[in-house]
């Protein structure tokens, strides 16, 4: 199977919101054919990202105009080049903006940001959590840790898909795989388990911030795992005692140790009753999406 196959899907229908393009805007993704032995991995991590058609936007910041020269190279590309999907707080889909002005906390005081999310949760079968450490590159949140993987839902066919949170599991199979190198095969998009919607605001620093209505996705699988060191600077599986510790170490400064918002927020609201019905194998008694819960 190829690499586009493993990642679009085409649904039976798809409700879009009247500001959006009709699908005749969208194209589907193209990767150059290479001989398979001259693909560079590095490509092939980052083809289906930079090769996507994306409907044409009116971004409010151009990468010519961007005042971040010390921005890392592939940052700045994603930065630019991916299109969030902006959501009203009940999830609605409003329109659509760049990754950049999404995440300049200047808009988000503007209330002009909402975008939709997602964060993985993914355990192996001993049901210890797999956490990342994000790469010191990243324009948000550099080198804290944090769940498997915190992304988005990009403006494309495939990833607006209402149906099932069809969508929304599409963009985690294909972040799981741009980040940590996990193929499609081993995180297949039914397996993944919405357990419910978060809404948050978090400044990172004076410029940057997240503002997101984030779906809490939790899957369990043993996988393979092969970190893409421009996303992530470390990984590590933690049992919910070793989880505790790394709260307290966060919590009392020690060892420069950071957690993300989110995922601050979700350990003290959900993970650990959910986590439960993770080794009890209940998972599905744990879902509740018809709440977003507020907790900016």
């Amino acid at each position: 199977m190829s690499l586009t196959s493993r990642f679009l899907f085409t649904p039976p229908t798809i409700k879009l919101s009247p500001s959006l393009p009709p699908s005749s805007a969208f194209s589907p993704l193209i990767t150059p054919s290479l001989p398979s032995n001259s693909i560079n991995p590095s490509f092939l991590r980052f083809a289906r990202v930079f090769s996507s058609s994306k409907p044409t936007a009116t971004p409010t910041t151009t990468m010519g105009d961007a005042p971040d020269a010390g921005m890392d190279a592939v940052q700045r590309r994603l930065m630019f080049d991916d299109e969030c999907i902006l959501v009203d707080e009940n999830d609605r889909v409003v329109g659509h903006d760049s990754k950049y002005n999404c995440h300049l906390w200047e808009n988000i005081l503007k209330g002009n940001a909402l975008h939709r999310a997602f964060s993985v949760f993914l355990f192996n079968s001993k049901h210890e959590l797999l956490l990342q450490q994000r790469s010191k590159t990243k324009v948000t949140f550099p080198l804290v840790w944090t769940n498997t993987c915190c992304s988005h839902p990009l403006y494309r066919e495939s990833e607006l898909i209402d149906e099932d949170v069809l969508g929304v599991r599409n963009a985690a199979q294909r972040k799981l795989f741009d980040e940590l190198g996990i193929p499609a095969k081993d995180v297949p998009v039914d397996q993944f388990s919405p357990l419910g919607r978060i809404l948050y605001k978090a400044p990172s620093d004076g410029k940057w911030g997240e503002h997101e209505l984030d779906y809490l996705l939790f899957i369990v699988r043993d996988v393979s795992v092969n970190p893409n060191p421009d996303e992530v600077a470390d990984i590590k599986y933690v049992n919910q005692d070793e989880l505790k510790e790394l709260l307290r170490k966060a919590d009392a400064g020690e060892e420069g140790l950071k957690l993300s918002p989110w995922f601050r927020l979700v350990v003290d609201n959900f993970l650990f009753k959910w986590w439960d019905h993770v080794e009890k194998g209940t998972l599905e008694e744990a879902a509740e999406m018809k709440t977003i819960h507020k907790l900016t």
